[in-house]
């Protein structure tokens, strides 16, 4: 008690007693036995012990065991769980609220759809292949999901920047197997085949399927290539289903996705631009096709048709306008006008009966077969040439699916499965390549749409189907003389809300500069080189950010906030307290092997000392005291001593003896980490100085064990290791193991 008093007054701590030495032995736990030491109040016993876990180590054979056994276990309930959970339509289709939910789910079905047939055949521009098959694709995209979404609200379907990507793997094909990318396509028969002409591209392709020769014409490869692209993308979505990596899409930060859309949007327009004023110019390819498309574009602009120029200015003016109008009253709409579909009515019938084909030699759409092509299997050697180019589009259409159902299911209070949402857009792809469809993807301005609609599941999405069916069985070929540049127009109109990513370039650099440079960095690459580059650019460039962060992460010396237990950075507030002979050094990120060096230099910098420079200094100045003393006649009364000697030679005394290090914000170490902590405890210690560390979470301090820093039984860790930075000041200021009323003990 009174050692006890003693220790109390010296470190002028009120009312805390120091009265209990607890000895702990674990045994067979392959910890050893040390003291552990505990502090109690004066007036009520507290005692707050810290003691670790112990982790029950389970062998990897039996956990992979484990799962297979409960993976191959049959039942016939687990049976009916795995088709209800496959097919989810199954269990919320019978509970569906025919009153409640029917008028919602059919007004933005008949929205959706009636959107969906002009933008389905706009599309068609992108990815270098015939309106029907952009219809193929809207229908059987729309039935699949209903099936197997986990999405009340999600609208699937054909979608730009999925299309641009098809297209652009399309044309790079074409071009590889002679076919000319400017000449038109033989014109498709009702029944699907292909009609000879002596004016159309004569080129042909043999291709080698179930062991006979067929040759092939330019439309029925692109849509071959296409196909095969669309089942290989959705083989690699299954895949990452069923091995659950779905974590890839992580790496696809919100900086990366928004200028990847908005430089996939630029050169989208660019692409279109030649419809718009009508010029026929060579499909580029390749990287820089951006730039390449508007060299051609300006060579030949004295090439361009009127009639295209003005339709194009009108259809822009009208299709803008209306979007504006919409946007402005959306509250006191109870849909959206369908100004697309009206724009393509009037535009389809001015053409035909105004006979601007024949007249002014502007392009139209051409014919537009009814019903359906018979089933074809996705032919092999066209997946192996483009297995490749199908790995970005099958992340991206999973990204673009998953984010846009978390969203919706955000909004409106549900949850989704991202691994069935994998499933669902992976057979959305896998099923319809066998129907002369290609790949699919969510939509965001046909999902908003669909929302703000009133859409409440997704039988809104099988009313969209049934819309788009009508028009393949009826109403395709009135299409004919529909102008390419009037598809053109609905297509650049779609893209406002990517290109006016541009106006929150300010905002969103004052709100984040890295992720700025990231966005910039990224868009500039999709549209200068080309969509799938620019992706892994961005990717890549958004790491290699995150690496530089924690190679260069803040670091700071900490002050005391006046009358309080907390610790600020000095340079960043004002008034705070430095504690005599103390330093308090943070560094913001993981210590480990890339930014070793950066915590060295920096630690050394902040706190004005270099051991290893000081350690050099004394040394140095030890060899001359030494010389010195030797020519020193040690019998003369009024030489200089050894003390005098030293005075006059060693440099100037360090201004602190303490280094209490701040792990708050070390998520992590590495070997590399755990040998830098070592090196300065080592380094520091040759000076007299303490190195003390404090608010290391429980993963920090299992590595510095497991790395020897506390020594082979932890003896010393109670003396180097604190809860927290006023705990270690105290221990400091006292020279007391138990620094605090409220002490915590690491078992």
């Amino acid at each position: 008690d009174n050692q006890a008093k003693m220790q109390r007054s010296d470190c002028n701590l009120t009312g805390i007693v120091f009265t209990l030495q607890e000895q702990i032995l674990e045994v067979n736990t392959g910890t050893m036995e040390r003291p552990l030491e505990a502090t109690r109040m004066e007036k009520s016993t507290s005692c707050f012990l810290m003691e670790r876990k112990t982790r029950v180590k389970t062998s990897w054979k039996e956990i992979v065991l484990a799962k297979l056994r409960k993976s191959c276990s049959y039942s016939p309930r687990k049976l009916k769980n795995f088709v209800m959970d496959f097919l989810p339509v199954l269990r919320w289709l019978p509970k569906y609220q025919c009153k409640e939910y029917i008028w919602g789910d059919v007004m933005s079905g008949l929205v959706i759809g009636i959107i969906l047939v002009p933008q389905a055949i706009a599309y068609s521009l992108l990815a270098g292949l015939k309106p029907i098959y952009s219809l193929y694709t809207s229908f059987f995209a729309n039935i699949i999901y209903f099936l197997m979404g986990t999405s009340r609200h999600v609208s699937v379907g054909i979608f730009s920047l999925i299309s641009l990507m098809v297209g652009q793997v399309v044309d790079r094909e074409l071009i590889l197997a002679g076919f000319d990318l400017n000449d038109d396509a033989p014109p498709v028969l009702g029944d699907g085949s292909l009609q000879s002409d002596s004016q159309s591209n004569t080129t042909v392709f043999n291709l080698t399927a179930g062991g006979m020769n067929a040759e092939c014409g330019k439309e029925c490869y692109a849509i071959g290539i296409a196909t095969a692209l669309t089942f290989v993308a959705g083989v690699y979505q299954v895949l990452m289903g069923v091995f659950r990596l779905g974590f890839v899409s992580m790496y696809l930060s919100e900086s990366v996705l928004d200028g990847f859309a908005t430089g996939a949007s630029l050169t989208i327009l660019t692409a279109q631009v030649k419809y718009l004023i009508g010029i026929k110019i060579p499909r580029s390819q390749g990287h820089g096709m951006l730039v390449i498309t508007w060299i051609n574009i300006f060579r030949n602009i004295s090439q361009a048709n009127i009639c295209d120029v003005i339709t194009s200015a009108i259809c822009i003016v009208v299709l803008v306008a209306a979007k504006e109008l919409g946007d402005r009253y959306k509250h006191k709409l109870k849909f959206p006008l369908p100004t697309e579909l009206v724009v393509i009515v009037v535009a389809t019938l001015v053409s035909h009966y105004g006979n601007l084909n024949e007249v002014y030699g502007s392009s139209v759409s051409g014919a537009i077969p009814t019903g359906f092509i018979a089933p074809e299997v996705p032919r092999f050697n066209l997946m192996l040439r483009v297995a490749v180019d199908a790995l970005p589009l099958a992340v991206v259409s999973f990204v673009f699916t998953v984010s846009l159902s978390e969203m919706c299911a955000k909004k409106y209070a549900y949850t989704i499965r991202a691994n069935q949402e994998m499933f669902a857009v992976g057979f959305c792809n896998i099923i319809p390549s066998f129907f002369h469809s290609f790949a699919t993807s969510a939509a965001l301005a046909k999902t908003l749409v669909k929302t703000s609609t009133g859409c409440q599941t997704q039988v809104s999405g099988v009313i969209s189907a049934m819309v788009v069916l009508l028009v393949l069985l009826f109403l395709a070929p009135l299409f004919y003389s529909l102008q390419k540049c009037v598809l053109a127009c609905i297509i650049i109109v779609s893209l406002r809300g990517a290109l006016r990513k541009f106006r929150d370039v300010p905002a969103r650099y004052h709100a984040n500069k890295v992720d700025t440079v990231v966005w910039v960095v990224t868009m500039a690459a999709s549209a200068l080189i080309s969509t799938e580059v620019g992706l892994l650019v961005g990717i890549v460039f958004s790491m290699i950010c995150i690496i530089v962060r924690t190679q260069r992460p803040r670091t700071a010396l900490l002050g005391q906030i006046q009358d309080t237990s907390f610790y600020e950075d000095d340079l960043e507030y004002e008034n705070l307290s430095s504690i005599p002979k103390v330093k308090i050094f943070r560094f913001e990120a993981p210590l480990y092997y890339a930014n070793r060096n950066y915590f060295l230099k920096s630690l050394y910098r902040l706190t004005g000392l270099d051991p290893n420079l000081e350690a050099a200094r004394r040394k140095k100045y030890e060899k001359k005291e030494k010389q010195h003393m030797k020519k020193e006649d040690h019998t003369t009364a009024n030489g200089l001593g050894g003390g005098d000697t030293t005075l006059q030679l060693v440099p100037k005394q360090i201004d602190f003896q303490t280094l209490i290090v701040d792990c708050s914000s070390i998520s992590f170490l590495d070997t590399t980490g755990v040998n830098t902590l070592k090196e300065i405890l080592k380094d520091y210690k040759e000076l007299n100085i303490s190195v003390l560390l404090a608010c290391c979470n429980p993963a920090v301090i299992d590595s510095l064990k497991r790395g020897g820093y506390f020594g082979k039984d932890f003896g010393s860790m109670q003396e180097m290791l604190f809860y927290s930075i006023h705990n270690a000041v105290q221990f400091t200021s006292c020279g007391l193991c138990t620094a605090t009323g409220l002490q915590i003990i690491f078992s």
